[in-house]
């Protein structure tokens, strides 16, 4: 994977990881305000995009499953977790039929709880796990940690756009 991402100019640095629960708190809090905006956050205004309510319930699920990704890399370096199933949550959780005040508090809870597993990693910043996007490679927590701030700035800008 390249270190900048073509489409939002994120460049992954690693050694910004110390200071990704913060970064990820704070993004995740302007996400949540995007979502009680008076906008319909249900519809999906281009195709290949999901809606701003879409994008808060994935946000939301990435949180809580990059925590349990990163709790069990500290037991077990090297494991392999499973995909999260991204698209099919979409239609599974109903994301787009959620109350967006729900999920906006849900998303805050998320960002709160991986960020309190990532404050607390101290020496385990380089336990790995065999990431799976985008295609299967052996990963550091550091890396994980920036990429989920990439995953909540990329979508970020994914909901304002549509929301402009």
């Amino acid at each position: 994977m390249d270190d900048l991402c073509a489409e939002c100019g994120f460049r992954y640095d690693v050694d910004d990881a110390p200071a990704a629960a913060a970064t990820i708190r704070r993004l995740a809090g302007e996400v949540a305000e995007a979502l009680r905006t008076p906008a319909d956050l249900a519809t999906r205004r281009r195709p290949g995009l999901w809606s701003p309510l879409e994008y808060g319930c994935h946000l939301r699920d990435v949180f809580l499953m990059q925590r349990e990704r990163v709790l069990t890399a500290r037991r077990n370096s090297g494991f392999t977790p499973t995909s999260m199933g991204r698209d099919a949550r979409v239609e599974h959780e109903g994301y787009a039929e959620q109350d967006p005040n729900d999920v906006a508090r849900q998303l805050a809870d998320a960002a709160s709880l991986f960020g309190n597993v990532l404050d607390r990693l101290g020496e385990d910043w380089d336990n790995e796990m065999v990431y799976s996007w985008p295609e299967p490679q052996v990963r550091s927590l550091r890396w994980v940690a920036v990429h989920t701030v990439h995953e909540v700035q990329h979508h970020l800008r994914d909901i304002r756009d549509q929301l402009a």
